[in-house]
């Protein structure tokens, strides 16, 4: 199902936003990993430019920057990203950072949200408006059932570091949608297009915006016998997860060479996109 926009923009409904200066940080999630298009920058687009096209629709002056790099941890996205992004005085900021921390090993996601707190805090001294995200429910994905337990805690902590410091929430352990396969990239870590769209539909609804993008109906699932899903598991071990552990082990990141893709706050109004998210 293409992706809609209404044929009169908000502006000539006279509808008017608090926010004109949109600002993103934190790792993969946001960079828009798993949702690949030619004409974006960094090849990609991801919930951060759909939420932002939506938004440039109500001011002619919206600017938005993305700074989120892939593989980044919290201390990293505090150390690297913050100060920049405070340069580019947003009136809002999303940020999403932890769960490549929480993921790892060993990790205490107690002390990955003080980090995370931290962070917060110095996004609020400005007065923008700050934007958070629960992590998703891993229940449905084997391989990371282990840290289900792990993740809740860290998403109570972002509940309550949010209600602190009067942050906006978007609830992805809620979404039930993220709980199906098909809304996820093939390396069934990072969402594809209709995960992405997803998000981007909540946020809006978080901040309770108007928009007229509607729920993606996702491809049927294809059927496969047991013999096939277990070769499939073990062809996707081979490509994502051993390479995955590698870097670990050699203490390397996936972003270590990447740069943000939208680095300065500027307008969108660029030719807009109005197909389908395939």
């Amino acid at each position: 199902m293409p992706e809609e926009h209404s044929t009169t923009t908000p502006e000539e409904q006279g509808i008017e936003l608090p926010w004109s200066r949109f600002v993103a940080i934190g790792d993969s999630f946001t960079e828009g990993v798993g949702d690949p298009e030619a004409e974006s920058p960094g090849g990609l687009r991801g919930w951060a430019d759909r939420f932002a096209e939506v938004l440039d629709r109500y001011d002619d002056e919206f600017a938005y920057a993305n700074l989120a790099v892939r593989g980044k941890l919290i201390k990293q996205v505090a150390e690297e990203q913050v100060n920049q992004a405070l340069d580019l005085r947003p009136d809002l900021i999303s940020v999403c950072a932890g769960g490549n921390d929480v993921i790892r090993p060993g990790s205490d996601p107690d002390e990955v949200t003080a980090l995370l707190e931290r962070v917060v805090e110095r996004l609020r001294e400005g007065g923008a408006t700050v934007l958070m995200f629960t992590g998703v429910d891993v229940a449905f994905q084997p391989v990371f059932r282990s840290i289900r337990g792990k993740v809740a805690i860290f998403n109570e902590n972002v509940r309550k570091i949010a209600q602190k410091h009067d942050c906006v929430v978007v609830d992805q352990w809620a979404i039930e949608e993220l709980q199906d396969s098909r809304y996820w990239a093939t390396d069934r870590l990072h969402l594809n297009a209709l995960g992405h769209h997803t998000i981007a539909r909540a946020a809006l609804d978080a901040l309770n915006v108007p928009h007229e993008l509607r729920p993606l109906d996702p491809p049927p699932l294809p059927v496969r016998s047991w013999r096939q899903a277990r070769k499939e598991d073990v062809v996707w071990a081979r490509e994502h997860l051993v390479p995955w552990v590698i870097r670990r082990i050699k203490h390397q990141s996936s972003g270590d060479h990447v740069q943000p893709k939208r680095p300065e706050a500027v307008t969108m109004r660029a030719p807009r996109h109005g197909g389908a998210a395939e």
